[in-house]
């Protein structure tokens, strides 16, 4: 485990630099894509075949209310916590039509989709270079969903009402990031497909024209809801993306993703908006807050079940919220101040446990708890490659494993390879996740059921994964 922390250290702190920042597009450049779908369908990998971890963060409004100076720090701290893709919208929610930039530009002439703002979207580029300067993919939004695509609460003009006008901005802006080899898109955006699913399409179908299928395309849902209840079989739709919300404390998003993970044909899946942090739970700051524990609990249950990858958000981050602005929803903290929330930095161990072993491999399997891994806030989940398992457990409460299953999957999942001993050991630590620690239990005979018990006291909050590594 230590050499695999090490590296992810490496990788988070040491990243290449790219040689130019200029905020200029890149259209005219092809681009070999940098991202596929791997092998098995179930995950992304770089070009070269080597494991790529979607890390994400939600940071919506970052285009349309920082400036660059703030893009920097923003950027920068979430590197450094070891993030990889960072979710921003183009056509932003918050009257991004009529209320400009930082720089006081507006995406749009004349609010029409196919003639873009050159100085607003020249600031998008900068941003776009900065990140793949960092080593940060861009998840981007062509544009947020809300109404009719940007009316929002009386706000702004519709201005997607046909598809034809959908897939030229899709061409536009698919064109112009066609060389960016740090962009994943997201179409949709807080939306359900059914009754636009015409201009979403052509949304997708003007990106993948007009990049020339440079770069992955997903779609962001509504809450509860996942992107292949409408797409999962367009040829568009490289992967699904759900948002499990945040209407309530442990909201069973594993069911989402096994859903999503059951499905022909094969797709990768991710939750793409659990919970935030720092958000009231259910929009009402008298049911109080979600907090890191509620994070972690979302992050681990979607991955666990199936995810390849998973998206944090925080309240405040996402919006911007600074003095001076209208916080939505009740956020509270200054921005700044809240990218170092607890949750935030504790993404990066979830990081560092599943890259520590065979990444590819890995697939969920509840077999490996025996008995009920009940429901509700006590939820156990559990996943594993071949001679690995890892499995959590949200409250401290007990948990009993089959340690026979691992050791019957690790020969079964590997025909092909040299005879093992007759018999088999099992070595066992906890994995703490909110700081990375390990702690070593023992070694067992990879046999019968074992019952191990986390440290502490059970109940919310003291959450553990159990690490299981089957030696000769």
């Amino acid at each position: 485990m230590k050499p695999a922390a090490l590296a992810l250290a490496v990788l988070v702190f040491c990243t290449p630099q790219a040689a130019s920042q200029r905020p200029e597009a890149d259209g005219a450049s092809e681009a070999a894509p940098s991202l596929r779908v791997s092998d098995n369908r179930r995950f992304l990998v770089r070009t070269d075949g080597t494991p790529f971890f979607y890390l994400g963060d939600t940071a919506w409004e970052l285009f349309h209310r920082l400036n660059r100076e703030e893009t920097e720090h923003y950027l920068e701290a979430r590197r450094r916590q070891g993030f990889t893709v960072i979710q921003a919208v183009v056509l932003a929610e918050f009257d991004g039509l009529r209320t400009p930039n930082a720089y006081g530009d507006l995406p749009l002439v004349d609010e029409d989709p196919r003639r873009l703002n050159e100085a607003y979207f020249a600031h998008v580029d900068w941003v776009v270079k900065t990140a793949e300067r960092k080593g940060l993919f861009v998840g981007m939004l062509p544009t947020w969903g809300d109404k009719v695509f940007l009316e929002r609460w009386g706000i702004g003009p519709v201005v997607f009402e046909n598809p034809e006008v959908a897939r030229e901005y899709g061409r536009l802006i698919g064109r112009r990031y066609r060389g960016a080899p740090n962009i994943i898109w997201i179409n949709g955006g807080d939306r359900r497909g059914e009754t636009y699913e015409p201009i979403w399409d052509a949304l997708a179908e003007g990106l993948r024209e007009g990049d020339g299928g440079a770069h992955l395309i997903t779609f962001h849902p509504g809450g509860g809801r996942s992107s292949s209840e409408w797409f999962h079989t367009r040829a568009w739709l490289d992967f699904n993306m759900l948002q499990s919300g945040h209407s309530r404390r442990d909201a069973p998003n594993y069911e989402l993703i096994a859903r999503d993970y059951a499905r022909t044909p094969v797709k990768p899946t991710l939750d793409g908006e659990p919970r935030y942090e720092d958000h009231p739970i259910d929009w009402d700051p008298k049911n109080g807050w979600f907090d890191d524990s509620d994070v972690r609990q979302a992050v681990y249950w979607s991955l666990f079940a199936g995810g390849f990858g998973v998206t944090y958000g925080c309240h405040d981050v996402w919006q911007m919220f600074a003095p001076g602005r209208k916080p939505i929803s009740s956020a509270r903290l200054e921005w700044r101040k809240a990218l170092d929330l607890p949750g935030a930095w504790q993404m990066r161990h979830v990081r560092q446990l599943l890259e520590s072993q065979p990444f590819l491999e890995r697939v969920p399997d509840q077999s490996l708890i025996a008995g009920d891994p009940v429901s509700g806030a006590d939820h156990v989940r559990a996943t594993r490659g071949e001679r690995y398992a890892f499995v959590y457990i949200p409250t401290g409460k007990p948990v009993e494993i089959g340690l026979e299953k691992l050791s019957e999957s690790g020969r079964a999942r590997s025909p092909s390879a040299p005879p093992k001993p007759a018999k088999t050991h099992v070595s066992a630590e906890w994995f703490d996740p909110r700081t990375g620690g390990l702690t070593p239990i023992g070694t067992f005979p990879a046999e019968g059921t074992r019952r191990f018990t986390p440290p502490g006291r059970p109940g919310r909050g003291n959450d553990w994964v159990l690490v299981l590594l089957l030696g000769g």
